[in-house]
């Protein structure tokens, strides 16, 4: 089983909202789509799999011609596309067992009932669910109905899978199992797959290339690890992990406000432009407290006092928990830095509370905003 390369240039207009993206697959990729909710995922996965009609554009699976909205207009209906959408919910008949839910998708697709039976157990076993074949959904769990919907995906031989958001309805552990077998099979089947995910794990582990798409366009496009290394936005960035802020390069530094900040990193300093985004690790930002509770005190405070480059004043706008602690969010410019939760209560860290943020040049690069990709 090879999957088949798939292009499509998606529109569609609503009423206060246009989705306009493009998407590129070779046989077999892995492609992920990310963005913030409302950002239009579901909507692209639903005219792949034939389900949102196109306003304008054009979707191709292999050399056929799925969607044109051009004359000659053309939709192909979904249980004719090659096209299998796999969601949150398995949505497994009920009244079936797990080995009958799978052989039914084979018998549709053509399969013979003998081969659809033998067909079913080898997926059962591929799962991981060998043996469980006789249950209905009901006596399987949550990750065990995900492991039968993607085994009943897989065994109709699609051209191109699309899974949207399979793993957020399951707990931490159970997603990194199910996470584990899409690896495991997409890969053995060289089936072509559009995963829209909000976790940067999903996309870091499944796929090889990352779109990402905001207010239904395509904000930055490339393969996973470029993408994440270099984001041109605050959302990729916060999928990344990193703090990105935007600012002015003046005389070889990186100007925001009263931040200066200076790169160890001279490759990463852009030539021929006057602005670039600052990007750093919240691990990388050393927080102190300042002596006083309000923000004209700290600034009276550090009036006229010198103050290093990489160095300055910011208010504690939230605390959030982390695995390994406490992120503390701090303006102005919007900045997280990861603490543990002994400093926080030692420092007495609340909203409101003003902090000193320090950066050094080694922990800073630089990168230039780069234009929606077409």
């Amino acid at each position: 089983m090879t999957g088949a390369a798939l292009d499509a240039h998606v529109v569609v207009t609503r009423s206060g909202f246009r989705l306009d993206a493009t998407l590129h697959a070779d046989p077999g990729d892995v492609v992920a789509l990310m963005g913030p909710s409302g950002a239009g995922k579901s909507t692209f996965l639903g005219v792949l799999a034939g389900l949102v009609r196109l306003s304008e554009g054009e979707v191709r699976l292999g050399d056929r011609v799925l969607d044109a909205a051009l004359r000659p207009r053309r939709h192909t209906a979904p249980s004719e596309r090659g096209v299998v959408l796999l969601g949150q919910e398995p949505r497994l008949f009920p009244h079936l067992t797990a080995h009958e839910n799978i052989a039914f998708a084979a018998r549709v697709h053509g399969a013979t009932k003998t081969v659809a039976a033998a067909d079913a157990g080898e997926w059962l076993w591929r799962v991981g669910l060998d043996g469980m074949g006789a249950r209905r959904p009901a006596e399987l769990s949550g990750g065990q109905q995900q492991r039968v919907a993607l085994a009943r995906a897989l065994a109709t031989s699609p051209s191109a899978i699309l899974l949207d958001e399979p793993l957020t309805s399951l707990d931490a552990e159970t997603a990194a199992d199910v996470r584990a077998l899409l690896h495991d099979q997409l890969a053995a089947t060289r089936t072509t797959a559009i995963v829209a995910t909000h976790d940067a794990v999903d996309a870091v582990s499944l796929a090889s290339h990352l779109v990402v798409l905001e207010a239904g366009q395509v904000t930055q496009a490339g393969p996973v690890r470029d993408v994440l290394a270099s984001p041109a936005t605050r959302f990729t960035a916060a999928v990344a992990g990193l703090n990105r802020v935007e600012g002015e390069l003046r005389s070889g530094r990186w100007v925001r406000d009263a931040v200066v900040l200076e790169t160890a990193d001279a490759a990463s300093f852009p030539a021929d432009v006057d602005a670039a985004a600052a990007v750093f690790r919240p691990s990388s930002v050393r927080l102190e407290r300042v002596e006083t509770d309000t923000w004209t005190g700290a600034l009276r405070i550090t009036d006229g006092a010198s103050r290093s480059r990489g160095e300055w004043l910011a208010r504690v706008t939230r605390l959030e928990q982390t695995p390994g602690g406490v992120r503390v969010r701090t303006a102005d410019p919007e900045v997280a830095v990861d603490v543990s939760a002994d400093s926080v209560a030692g420092l007495g860290l609340a909203p409101g509370v003003p902090v000193r943020l320090r950066v050094d040049a080694a922990d800073v690069r630089l990168v230039v905003s780069q234009p929606p990709a077409a």
